[in-house]
């Protein structure tokens, strides 16, 4: 009896540590692993094979645990059968439900969820020749299975989209990150965040628009057109002949700078020969790609085009850069005040220019609003309500007051943004 019950206590221990296996291999950081294995951990790397044919090794762990607690309530009993006789059969398997469920199922998982490679690591190799010895019987198993999950699967959904899922499963982890600095670690959040957005945020969505961009027209005489351009605050300014939509060239001022101190005679000055040719991209071209193109090409400045070729706005490399790490202000920016677009008041409220990127504005006060049918704030408006608004007119979305303070023709120029109370108060005009 006393060996019985000693053998009886082995096999719930070993079930409990199959059980334990089986929590920490699904509940282990693979991002993790990936790191101690790029560090030299031989046991993070056996891991990670692990992981890449999971079903199977699961399989084996609880063909393991199953076989040790069948064996578990064959010893128990046997041993009932001595002292309740025929009535064994129903008093054993209560008793060794309770024990499974507690000592070897939800008491291992719980001590292993919270520091599941403190269990895995040091199990890797044991997990590792055990999913080996049973691979035969997990294949049978899972051929099994998968027979008879073919014969009662519900309506085939869409493939599976490996690099979406690996997106959202990124995105949660940075949306898990903590750390001792509120505001550090909010920072942090959105500069990954912006990281992985700018596959799926067009050129479009933040270039600056033609309206606001500073050009000059070549066609005027050679002094008036270096006043204007010694006169501006930009290192680069497209030039255009004819219309505005006829882009014929970028000068660099540093170039304009270098003829100027060789030349003798203003006069002689031919502004196109210094000028570079524009490069011209679709509005609709992705962030990242264009990333890849400012460095492939060593350019740092680009026009942006829609798909008729007229000319939208300009992005440069410093655009792309402040979507991922916020505003650069420079000593023109800061002089400019203006500039900034969004101005926080002492009631909570906000000012702001119609000409702000959407992104912007969620990024400064936290809102959540769509960018994929307005780049700027004036077009959410105009999208959102069906009309152009007229002065002083206020209306309610997704919980924040917008009053219109100033328009200019059909444009929004200035409202005021202010978030809601939770005081029932619907989205309306």
């Amino acid at each position: 009896m006393i060996f019985d019950i000693l053998l009886v206590f082995v096999l719930f221990l070993c079930s409990a540590y199959f059980s334990a296996c089986e929590t920490a291999l699904t509940a282990c950081s693979r991002p993790k692993m990936f790191s101690l294995a790029n560090e030299g951990n031989k046991k993070a790397a056996i891991i990670i094979k692990l992981q890449d044919e999971i079903e199977l090794v699961l399989s084996a762990i609880l063909t393991c645990a199953t076989i040790l607690n069948a064996l578990a309530v064959a010893l128990i009993t046997e041993m009932f059968s001595h002292v309740f006789g025929d009535f064994a059969v129903i008093f054993a398997p209560l008793v060794t439900s309770v024990f499974i469920v507690l000592f070897a199922e939800v008491l291992p998982k719980m001590l292993t969820i919270s520091n599941p490679e403190d269990v895995l690591l040091p199990s890797a190799y044991f997990i590792k020749y055990t999913h080996k010895l049973l691979r035969p019987l997990n294949h049978i198993i899972g051929a099994i299975a998968k027979r008879l999950i073919f014969l009662i699967k519900l309506p085939s959904k869409k493939e599976k989209n490996e690099y979406a899922d690996s997106l959202d499963e990124l995105r949660g982890a940075i949306a898990l990150h903590k750390g001792q600095d509120i505001e550090d670690v909010k920072k942090e959040k959105e500069m990954l965040q912006s990281v992985l957005d700018l596959g799926t945020t067009h050129v479009g969505n933040i270039m600056i628009h033609r309206k606001n961009v500073t050009m000059f027209c070549v066609d005027e005489d050679i002094d008036t057109l270096v006043d204007q351009i010694m006169k501006c605050r930009y290192t680069r300014v497209p030039l255009w002949s004819g219309n505005q939509d006829n882009i014929v060239g970028v000068l660099h001022i540093s170039d304009l700078l270098k003829t100027l101190k060789k030349s003798e005679n203003i006069e002689e000055i031919n502004i196109m020969e210094i000028t570079s040719e524009p490069w011209f991209i679709p509005e609709n071209k992705d962030l990242l790609d264009q990333l890849q193109s400012f460095r492939q090409r060593h350019a740092h400045f680009a026009i942006v085009v829609d798909e008729y070729g007229s000319f939208m706005g300009i992005i440069t490399l410093e655009d792309i850069i402040e979507e991922i790490v916020g505003d650069i202000m420079d000593e023109h920016d800061n002089a400019d005040v203006a500039d900034v677009g969004i101005r926080q008041q002492e009631d909570g409220s906000y000012l702001v220019n119609g000409t702000v990127n959407v992104r912007d504005l969620n990024r400064e006060i936290g809102t959540k609003f769509r960018n994929d049918i307005a780049a700027t704030v004036a077009g959410l408006i105009i999208n959102s309500i069906g009309i152009i608004p007229e002065t002083g007119q206020t209306f309610v979305l997704q919980g924040h007051k917008f009053e219109i303070l100033k328009r200019q023709r059909n444009q929004v120029t200035l409202l005021k943004i202010k978030k809601l109370y939770e005081d029932g108060e619907e989205d309306g005009v």
